[in-house]
């Protein structure tokens, strides 16, 4: 399967889109380039996580894709305070990176899963 099949892969791409859209009129650039570039980080760890060859590598990848899907939602709680960032818009952002980091943690699961069965044969 490729990573372009991948719900997890769409709905992070998607959604750091969607951050791009909104940001892109924000004056303050320490911050935009902050949260964009965490929310690109997702889709594109998911990516290069899909493309290693090792389940090991992959598993790196998406940890990282992960983390900084934790990361994006501190800086959209922080951007909801400072009122960079609707609360409405917010509201949608933060449900989808609690819904992408478990579509992540579950993917690695598996992943760990396949290597566990893979040493025991």
């Amino acid at each position: 399967m490729q990573f372009e099949d991948l719900e997890v892969w769409k709905r992070s791409a998607r959604l750091s889109a969607d951050l791009y859209k909104e940001m892109r009129v924000l004056k303050d650039y320490g911050f935009k380039d902050q949260i964009t570039r965490s929310g690109l980080s997702i889709p594109s760890n998911i990516s290069e996580g899909c493309e290693r060859t090792s389940p090991k590598e992959c598993v790196n990848f998406l940890s990282y894709a992960k983390g900084s899907c934790g990361e994006l939602r501190t800086q959209i709680l922080i951007g909801m305070e400072i009122e960079y960032i609707k609360r409405d818009t917010g509201k949608i952002w933060l449900s989808e990176t609690k819904a992408i980091s478990a579509m992540i943690g579950g993917f690695i699961r598996a992943k760990k899963n396949y290597i566990g069965n893979r040493a025991k044969k």
